[in-house]
């Protein structure tokens, strides 16, 4: 877009070795979760993707930083998803909040029950090697997907 806020006149860096395109989103992927709550038929102008990308990577950055300014008050060096979920609910984004948590909550249940599945492979291959391909298979299918009807 015309108007890129941040951009210098040395071609478009930000002054520490960075090009704008590295503090964004692949375009190609903003593209491919636009479509996916479009129409089929419908078409997507790019200007349009460079919009929501740049809405998208701005959104990212505000709501990392909240969390982060958290962390940091906190005197630790990792952000997680709680200080994100955190970060969205005191900026007033509990729409996004709420489901997040949700999310948060079942990824996490996920994956203890598939590090629990690891333990039993382990010992399946220990003792019988014909129940592993069952084992394997609830392994690897991940029943989270982050999918919400934002319209709720």
């Amino acid at each position: 877009m015309a108007e890129n806020i941040g951009t210098s006149n040395d071609g478009g860096g930000d002054g520490y070795g960075f090009k704008e395109q590295d503090h964004l989103l692949p375009i190609a992927n903003v593209g491919r979760i636009m479509k996916q709550i479009l129409p089929p038929n419908a078409k997507i102008s790019k200007e349009a993707k460079e919009t929501m990308q740049e809405c998208v990577s701005e959104f990212i950055s505000f709501v990392t930083g909240e969390a982060s300014e958290k962390c940091r008050k906190e005197r630790r060096k990792t952000v997680n998803g709680d200080d994100i979920c955190w970060a969205l609910a005191t900026l007033g984004f509990d729409n996004y909040a709420v489901p997040l948590k949700r999310y948060l909550y079942k990824f996490r249940e996920f994956e203890g029950d598939k590090a629990a599945n690891q333990v039993k492979v382990s010992i399946s291959n220990s003792k019988d090697d014909d129940d592993d391909d069952e084992a394997q298979k609830e392994q690897q299918q991940s029943p989270l997907m982050f999918q919400h009807d934002w319209k709720q």
